[in-house]
């Protein structure tokens, strides 16, 4: 009989925390009696609107960076992203001496390009509807001999994003759900790897936008499955299909994942700013739609859930949620 290790573990986690302890924030955890309220149950709010960035990217960027060796780090660091994973790599590239190229799609917030370039990170374009980032990005990576971060097909990526849920559950004590953005599939896998491990019986819900439901359809089918780049308001998670090794670990995982339209999307995100006083980007607000529409169905007592990220201008913030943005 043979065993397969998989890529990610909970010592992996608690390692992954270690290293991060004293550079990311420990976010804090929000309640809300109206929110408990509109779900049925008692909510947990990690709020990852609050870490470095303005996102848990920065969890996976950093504990993947920093165990590079010195002479990786004298050459440089390349990754692709549409702006949170772009933010992580250029400050954790920062923060640990060296540079950084990043490749955005041309239609990335103007917002998360600002604060990629305001880093000190080389900013590459390319158009996210006719062109392969990952081949952009190995290409030059391999040009000018760089280490390649990917936003989530990584162990050490997937460890370090999996501290946002160690952190919750270390806080809040054992959950019976776990509400978490699906996007390439990072954040949940290291979420469920460390929820799962130390509570075996917490039931763990993906939430995707309704138009980008790749995950979704890839565990009915019981292999990744590609859609149509999507077209969302939930540009983190506008992705056509899930990552090969994070998948690997959310077939084993994840128990379902349910979707939420732009509309609903909204509405959580003008939730979050009037009743929580918090500002939610619409990929951190999925799990928050879930919760206020009843996607997820009937919910246990004690439910936590992951806010991943509040990165979002002014303007942009305003044409989601202003009174005309329907």
């Amino acid at each position: 009989m043979t065993t397969t290790t998989p890529p990610v573990t909970l010592d992996d986690v608690r390692d992954a925390a270690a290293r991060l302890k004293g550079v990311a924030h420990r976010t804090p955890v929000l309640r809300s009696r109206t929110l408990d309220a509109l779900a049925g149950a008692e909510i947990f709010l990690k709020c990852e609107n609050f870490q470095r960035v303005g996102a848990f990217k920065f969890r996976g960027a950093y504990n993947a960076a920093s165990r590079l060796t010195p002479e990786q780090l004298s050459r440089g660091i390349a990754a692709y992203s549409s702006g949170n994973h772009a933010q992580a790599v250029a400050l954790a590239a920062r923060e640990l001496g060296t540079t950084a190229v990043i490749v955005m799609p041309e239609d990335a917030p103007p917002s998360k390009r600002a604060a990629t370039a305001g880093y000190g990170a080389e900013i590459v374009t390319y158009d996210r509807y006719t062109g392969d980032r990952v081949a952009i990005a190995e290409a030059l990576a391999a040009e000018r001999g760089l280490a390649l971060i990917p936003p989530y097909e990584h162990p050490h990526v997937m460890a370090g994003q999996g501290t946002a849920a160690l952190e919750l559950l270390e806080e809040v004590g054992e959950l019976e759900a776990l509400l978490t953005p699906v996007g390439g599939g990072g954040l949940m896998a290291g979420s469920a790897t460390a929820a799962k491990g130390m509570y075996p019986g917490i039931r763990t819900v993906g939430v995707e936008p309704e138009a980008g439901d790749d995950t979704k359809r890839s565990l009915e089918a019981g292999r990744r499955i590609s859609v149509p780049v999507p077209r969302t308001i939930a540009d983190g998670q506008a992705l056509h299909t899930p990552g090969e090794l994070t998948f690997s670990v959310n077939r084993r995982l994840l128990d379902e994942v349910v979707l939420v339209t732009d509309d609903e999307i909204r509405d959580a995100m003008r939730f979050a700013f009037e009743r929580l006083k918090i500002v939610v980007e619409p990929s951190g607000a999925t799990p928050l739609a879930a919760l206020m529409h009843r996607r997820a169905g009937t919910l246990p007592r004690r439910v936590g859930v992951i806010i991943s990220g509040g990165n979002i201008d002014a303007g942009r913030f305003a044409e989601l949620c202003g009174s005309d943005a329907r």
